[in-house]
């Protein structure tokens, strides 16, 4: 209710013309806005999820992840093996189980098996504490862009929004604690130079989003579904969100 209330008065009125519907307006539209973001992070995580995989999998053999070589200290590989065996000990995925009751050699499933039940943060945290090798700018190739640094800025983001959208907290007009890296250089069409995009704010990751989603399913329809949604509230101040006035002329979204 805050946004509809006076600013800075002390008894919380309501400025003139608000009502119920307003509000729970408001309410529907955010809950609507995470349920879009939701699934368009899932269809992403299993993108990232599978070529970091395979990448590595490629040179290193099925244990890649447990080779400190492919590491940038040793500090980094013990911390996610650490964290990696904790989230396999909470795992009641059948496949793990199987792995356990039939092999003792190796200790740990190929990394097909155990990142598959990582969370989207932990996955996150290992990529970024990999070198930089071929393998790793072979996954920022794929969903075309110029340095895994931007791949590692924008999985930290989507692994924060995504957890916000899993609790039901509040997606629009939140300032993004974490924000996504806003590239000079891309591969694919991104946003004019001259935007003023601010990074804190909900819309630069629905760019980073959208951006990824058409590298891995190019009919997406998120763009449309995120334009309908906007449609059916004409009310919600979409500014607030970080949306710049003519954000469909970007060569991004046209």
């Amino acid at each position: 209710m805050v946004p509809f209330q006076v600013v800075d008065d002390h008894n919380h009125k309501f400025t003139p013309g608000i009502t119920f519907d307003h509000v729970l307006d408001l309410y529907v539209f955010d809950r609507e806005l995470r349920l879009l973001v939701f699934d368009a992070i899932e269809r992403i995580e299993v993108a990232l999820r599978t070529q970091i995989i395979h990448q590595f999998a490629l040179s290193y053999g099925s244990h890649w992840y447990e080779n400190p070589n492919v590491y940038r200290n040793n500090y980094y590989y013990s911390r996610n093996l650490s964290k990696l065996d904790e989230e396999m000990m909470r795992s009641n995925e059948v496949f793990i189980k199987h792995y356990k009751d039939k092999y003792t050699n190796p200790k740990r499933p190929p990394a097909w098996m155990s990142l598959e039940v990582t969370t989207m943060g932990l996955l996150s945290k290992i990529f970024q504490s990999l070198k930089n090798t071929a393998e790793k700018k072979a996954v920022a190739r794929h969903f075309q862009v110029g340095h895994p640094k931007v791949i590692e800025s924008w999985m930290h983001s989507i692994s924060y929004v995504r957890n916000i959208c899993a609790h039901h907290s509040r997606l629009w007009n939140r300032t993004l604690t974490i924000r996504p890296m806003l590239p000079n250089v891309t591969l694919q069409p991104w946003l004019r130079k001259e935007s003023d995009v601010l990074g804190e704010k909900l819309y630069a990751l629905l760019c980073c989003i959208y951006y990824l989603l058409k590298v891995v399913n190019p009919t997406t329809s998120f763009k449309y579904n995120l334009q309908d949604l906007i449609g059916r509230y004409p009310e919600i101040e979409i500014v607030r969100m970080g949306f710049t006035v003519d954000w469909l002329s970007e060569p991004l979204w046209m």
